[in-house]
């Protein structure tokens, strides 16, 4: 017989490092964009779909927790360059797609800037736990 209640310790960590200066609603917001993608480039993050007692179907979500981080600027760059470094999965959040309205947009914001000249405000990251806390390093939990 297993604990269903038990906490599992996966091999792989989901984690979101946030700027420390956004507003609140771009918290939200980036981290939702952030990790929007990821079941598409990763799909075994994604566990069964729910149901309640009714039967009523739910859309799956991911299988294992999602760690929100903050850091400064410096160690969003910083951040940066390590998970480019280790071949990383990773989505970025640029400030330049606050003032756009929507996913083309998005795309052409990203590509007209080189990797090292990003302003970043947010990067999610996938991958081997032990890969995910080196490239995070530094970085704390957010509030």
């Amino acid at each position: 017989m297993t604990d269903d209640s038990a906490p599992v310790r996966f091999d792989t960590k989901i984690a979101v490092l946030l700027r420390d200066d956004l507003q609140t609603w771009q918290r939200l917001n980036v981290t939702a964009f952030l990790v929007s993608g990821l079941g598409t480039q990763a799909p075994e993050v994604i566990g069964e779909p729910y149901a309640d007692a009714d039967d009523t179907p739910y859309l799956p979500m991911f299988r294992q927790p999602v760690v929100v981080l903050s850091g400064s600027k410096e160690l969003l760059t910083t951040a940066h360059t390590r998970a480019l470094g280790r071949g990383a999965t990773m989505a970025v959040f640029t400030s330049d797609l606050f003032a756009t309205g929507h996913d083309e947009a998005n795309r052409a914001a990203v590509r007209a800037v080189q990797p090292d000249a990003m302003d970043l405000v947010g990067l999610a990251v996938y991958g081997p736990r032990n890969a995910v806390d080196k490239i995070l390093k530094g970085a704390s939990m957010h509030p």
